[in-house]
């Protein structure tokens, strides 16, 4: 199988496909199967292409924003996309670059997942009219296999010698980690996605992430077995200037989900974006026209603080919705003033929960800065929570009257940047 490295923002050769030369200078393509084919082929009239997601947790994460963001372009420049939610391969768990096992779920929780996950998918890409995005569960034809059904059908057209070449099964034994054949099976049940949508669909371009590059190529081998020409594209592992894998705060992941982190919170993610970070983000997480991304990327200083301010809001609008982005704007500049004054409250809450029993790990949860209060008891433990600018590394530490300020507020604070101000009323 050929495959194309690809440097973000350089095309390696002319190409006839607006959607590839867009996907090339946005820094969303990282390897693709063959790249020549693949350009003739988007140029040639519609495509259907697919990215899948399992439901392992009840939201999808900033790390999932990458190929969402490639399908919605694709959707944009004429072609139709398909996200798969995997019901079915979410009972295993994908365990490409995993040095354990992921915890088994059942299905009712996987089912609960995916109604929500499916809220913010359905916000990324345009399911209205005959061409709008599909989603799909590859519970409805996984589920249908029987298991020797499936041997016979499938298990010949794979080899393990092939399978041992690629680097996320070999990381996995190089590390003397066990493999189970459960966790083996998964690229195969992968690969028999593919091929179904391609089948069922039309289906010919897969998108995901690095490290999908081995499970993508066996489903575009095991298509072509079926006589149907099939392309894989990964966009790029992204990592900050620092070389830290993006998307993980000291509360953890950075959910899509409002339920999980509030879109204010998601706005300041964005908004204490790194300077050297600008540019790149702007690329590939907004849909601002290359010649304004340049302007913004090319401000130093003072000013750059505003191309950050219009990243963060232009990232919230295209996950959250323009009203949540304009009020999580409204609340970052209400928030700061000058020399940092605190103005008005940017979360409010009832003054009856004080008198209730309020907890300091509700009120981190309840402001974003923690999608649980397992998570806001391990940033309190470690001192990186201030109540009222001063420290507190005592999670059972309890809310009153007496620690608010003038006209009702409590300032929040994890951390140098991240600061929420609560009015109680």
């Amino acid at each position: 199988m050929t495959s194309h490295m690809i440097e973000a923002g350089k095309p390696a050769t002319r190409l006839k496909s607006e959607a590839l030369a867009v996907l090339l200078e946005r820094g969303l393509v990282h390897q693709c199967t063959d790249l020549e084919t693949l350009d003739r082929t988007l140029s040639e009239g519609p495509v259907t292409a697919y990215a899948g997601f399992d439901a392992t947790a009840a939201s999808l994460h900033v790390g999932h924003l990458m190929p969402l963001m490639t399908m919605r372009w694709l959707q944009k420049l004429g072609h139709r996309p398909i996200v798969v939610l995997g019901g079915g391969t979410s009972l295993i768990g994908d365990p490409s670059f995993r040095k354990d096992a992921r915890p088994m779920l059942e299905e009712q929780q996987i089912a609960a997942n995916i109604a929500t996950i499916r809220r913010s998918v359905e916000r990324l890409v345009d399911m209205e009219g005959p061409d709008g995005a599909m989603l799909v569960d590859n519970a409805e034809w996984l589920n249908e296999f029987r298991f020797l059904e499936f041997l016979r059908d499938y298990g010949s057209r794979f080899t393990v010698n092939r399978m041992m070449t690629f680097d996320s099964v070999k990381s996995r034994l190089d590390a003397q980690m066990p493999l189970t054949v459960l966790e083996f099976c998964y690229m195969m049940l992968q690969a028999v996605d593919f091929l179904e949508l391609a089948r069922r669909h039309d289906c010919v371009l897969q998108v995901g992430g690095s490290d999908q590059w081995g499970n993508i190529v066996n489903g575009v081998e095991l298509g072509r077995r079926d006589g149907h020409k099939l392309h894989g594209l990964t966009v790029p592992l992204l990592t900050t200037a620092s070389g830290a894998k993006m998307g993980k705060t000291a509360a953890g992941a950075v959910w899509l989900h409002p339920e999980h982190l509030s879109p204010f919170g998601f706005w300041q993610f964005w908004r204490n974006t790194a300077d050297a970070d600008v540019g790149r983000f702007l690329r590939v997480f907004t849909e601002l026209p290359m010649s304004e991304i340049d302007r913004l990327a090319a401000l130093e200083g003072s000013e750059l603080n505003e191309a950050k301010k219009i990243l963060a809001t232009q990232v919230t609008s295209i996950v959250h919705g323009p009203e949540e982005a304009r009020a999580a704007l409204q609340q970052g500049d209400a928030l700061f003033s000058g020399e940092g004054e605190i103005l008005e409250p940017t979360h409010r809450m009832p003054l009856s929960a004080l008198a209730e029993g309020l907890g300091l790990l509700e009120v981190v949860v309840a402001v974003g800065f923690a999608a649980s209060n397992g998570e806001a008891r391990r940033l309190v433990e470690g001192g990186g929570v201030r109540l009222n600018n001063r420290i507190i590394d005592d999670p059972r530490r309890r809310i009153a009257i007496g620690d608010l300020q003038a006209n009702d507020r409590l300032s929040v604070s994890v951390g140098k940047r991240r600061k929420a101000l609560v009015g109680f009323e």
